[in-house]
């Protein structure tokens, strides 16, 4: 059973930032997403053990595999070291994810995030890559990868250790291009040069480029009326050669119909049209913006229940917007249900999961003393 990486849908179905209703995951309109992708002749959904508290497999469940034949689609997920303590563990949380998920096999499995470090030295030390590969030797397993936020030169030692890695997941966008912490451009070179195929993801950076600064969308809308922000990124990371599939972790009925859209008859970008998404570019990275991507890793486990990813989107509206009614706005809904910045007590959790390495502590320090007092 082999997969022909060279045809598989440009984009993909992120299951990370799925609609909800009342605080849980809203399975009717999750369902009929789903419909609207798979009529487009789109069919690769993206999950892991812990998106939405541990809900998103199941959600995948409910909405695609129990409502379409298991040969139309493929369903990907990942293997989170931060839960691995032992060996068994690996079995444990794979089986577990074969239930929730109500399959027998994945067409895609990933070790997730690994980086520089712990999670890293985790899947070494429990030898999950053999693990993988052995799980792929029974038909449990298609295909077999990981998701990356590292170096370029942890990428290429694993890459030279492990030949057996088919695919590899990187953050990729115009704007992380040049960032010198997630170095997109680099990470797409290396996996361009040995010819992996590559599966994006933050495309949108979290929604930071589906909607710019005042005077840097004048230029995108005059060369293309109509077409959303968002779409310029989408183009973007599409117009490289060697990406396999982009997720797009769509939450609303009008993101889906609008990144189908862009994937419809799908236009690279023009060369005209790429001097001005570096223009966008430059003028962005004037700003000194929070690289969140609001991917909530930081979420589960803080002690204060604090909503580290919304407060920093008020932060960012803050710095991009002074003196703008709507970085209070979106502080009041950041700390309506969760914690305040100020109730931060340094504890680290956040920052030892973050992806984007971001000095999480401090930032909330500076969201305190600026935004608490105003509230």
């Amino acid at each position: 059973m082999s997969i022909d990486l060279s045809k598989m849908p440009k984009l993909g179905f992120g299951l990370m930032r799925l609609p909800e209703k009342d605080g849980e995951v809203d399975l009717e309109r999750v369902k009929a997403m789903a419909d609207d992708y798979m009529t487009a002749g789109l069919n690769y959904f993206d999950t892991a053990y812990v998106y939405h508290g541990g809900k998103s497999e199941c959600a995948a469940k409910a909405a695609i595999v129990e409502r379409y034949p298991r040969d139309s689609f493929y369903l990907a997920t990942k293997l989170p070291a931060w839960s691995i303590h032992c060996a068994e563990d690996r079995d444990r949380i794979f089986e577990e994810q074969l239930e929730r998920a109500g399959v027998d096999y994945f067409d895609f499995y990933l070790l997730h995030s690994l980086e520089d470090g712990s999670n890293y030295e985790t899947y070494e030390k429990y030898d999950c890559f053999k693990w993988a590969m052995e799980k792929k030797a029974q038909g449990r397993i298609v295909h077999f990868g990981f998701s990356f936020h590292g170096t370029p030169e942890l990428l290429e030692k694993v890459l030279d250790d492990h030949p057996e890695v088919e695919f590899v997941q990187i953050q990729l966008n115009y704007l992380d291009w040049e960032n010198p912490v997630v170095q997109s451009g680099r990470l797409y070179e290396i996996l361009a040069e040995r010819k992996i195929p590559i599966i994006v993801m933050e495309p949108v950076k979290g929604g930071t480029l589906a909607s710019l600064p005042s005077g840097l969308e004048e230029g995108l809308k005059a060369a293309r009326p109509g077409a959303s922000i968002a779409s310029w990124a989408l183009r973007f990371v599409a117009s490289l050669p060697g990406v396999m599939t982009i997720l797009s972790g769509m939450s609303t009925e009008e993101q889906m119909k609008d990144n189908i859209g862009t994937f419809t008859n799908f236009e690279p970008l023009t060369d005209e049209e790429q001097a001005l998404v570096k223009g966008v570019r430059e003028a962005m990275l004037d700003k000194p913006l929070i690289g969140c991507t609001s991917c909530r890793y930081c979420c589960d486990g803080c002690p204060m229940s604090i909503n580290i990813p919304d407060i920093f989107r008020a932060v960012n509206t803050m710095r991009l917007y002074p003196g703008d009614w709507r970085a209070k706005n979106f502080y009041g809904q950041a700390t309506s249900q969760g914690g305040k910045a100020s109730d931060c007590i340094g504890c680290g959790q956040c920052e030892g999961v973050c992806p984007q390495h971001l000095s999480i502590i401090s930032l909330l320090q500076e969201a305190a003393e600026k935004l608490d007092s105003d509230k």
